[in-house]
């Protein structure tokens, strides 16, 4: 029997407009070191005592996280993913994260979240979150449009079996040396294949990257890191988070173009196809789909393709780069 007395934040209960409380965090050289060590990312750029160093692009998740949780306590209710009735997680479906200024240490950032629109499509309920990086200055540095699943319609996804290729133990992240084989517009041509990346998820990794938190209450028990509270929800086991696929599609797409072309008003929209379980190798594919001058604003645009040792796309990713 449901306790009445748990207002649930289930599909019905969320409005647009229903606002978060507001988050600081203190950009350091060591939190941007430490979130490219939890992201795979052996670029000596993010090192700490680097000149000039900023902030790996998909780091505004982790400074300016999405925190649903908190959203629905600011406004009364209990997540679902909090609930003692019914509990069940809210999964990652989509990203879309837009960049206008880079973040570097010393910089405080002032996380705003909010509902920015629910939606049904085939059966399934979304709901999608705005959250926006306000620097010290009061300058956006970034937003990001989340959009998570509250009710799927098909019921829980299948759980592959352990056959398949070979996969490499470590994760295969090769390093990188900054300015190295990055792309020039001018020589730039639509088809161009961009550098590759492979990436061995693992439940160490998963665990490593729940535990970095640069603003909320941490929550140990979720689907990427509890597998008996994974198996009740529709993956069926655990599974790597959204954020955590993004950041290596950041990493992959860094090594073609430079950072400053995604801080200068670049975008990245990322869906999420097939789950990204431990044990799975995904490895990142992509190529340049259009080119154009957008009033003296040289664009770049590209698809990359995650797929996975069974040759499923894991997820598909679209760029906007700025030159």
């Amino acid at each position: 029997m449901v306790d009445q007395r748990e207002r649930l934040w289930d599909f019905d209960s969320v409005e647009p407009g229903q606002v978060g409380n507001e988050t600081v965090v203190e950009i350091t050289a060591e939190n941007i070191e430490g979130y490219a060590r939890v992201a795979l990312n052996p670029d000596p750029r993010y090192r700490a005592g680097v000149g000039d160093l900023v902030a790996m692009p998909s780091m505004v998740l982790s400074y300016a996280p999405l925190l649903r949780e908190e959203i629905a306590e600011a406004n009364g209710f209990v997540a679902l993913e909090q609930s003692t009735t019914a509990r069940r997680q809210t999964p990652f479906a989509k990203c879309e994260i837009r960049w206008f200024l880079p973040v570097k240490p010393g910089d405080t950032i002032t996380g705003r979240r909010r509902v920015q629109e629910k939606y049904e499509r085939r059966g399934s309920k979304f709901v999608t979150f705005r959250v926006e990086a306000i620097n010290q200055r009061g300058e956006k540095a970034a937003e990001y449009d989340y959009t998570c699943i509250f009710e799927y319609a098909k019921g829980q996804r299948e759980v592959p079996g352990k056959g398949g290729a070979p996969k490499p133990s470590e994760p295969a992240a090769a390093p990188v040396t900054s300015g190295a084989g990055l792309v020039d517009f001018g020589s730039a041509s639509v088809g161009d294949k961009l550098a590759e990346l492979a990436i061995t998820e693992s439940q160490e990794i998963m665990n490593r990257k729940n535990d970095f938190r640069l603003a909320g209450r941490p929550h140990d028990s979720n689907i990427h890191t509890d597998e008996e509270f994974a198996k009740q929800n529709i993956f069926g086991s655990t599974t790597n988070s959204g954020p955590a696929t993004m950041s290596y599609v950041d990493q992959m797409l860094e090594k073609s173009f430079p950072v400053s072309s995604f801080n200068s008003g670049g975008t990245l929209l990322m869906r999420a196809i097939t789950p990204f379980r431990g044990g799975d190798t995904v490895n990142f594919e992509g190529e340049i789909t259009g080119k154009r001058d957008e009033g003296g604003r040289k664009l770049l645009e590209c698809r990359v393709k995650g797929i996975n040792q069974r040759g499923e796309l894991v997820c598909l990713s679209d760029a906007v780069l700025v030159f």
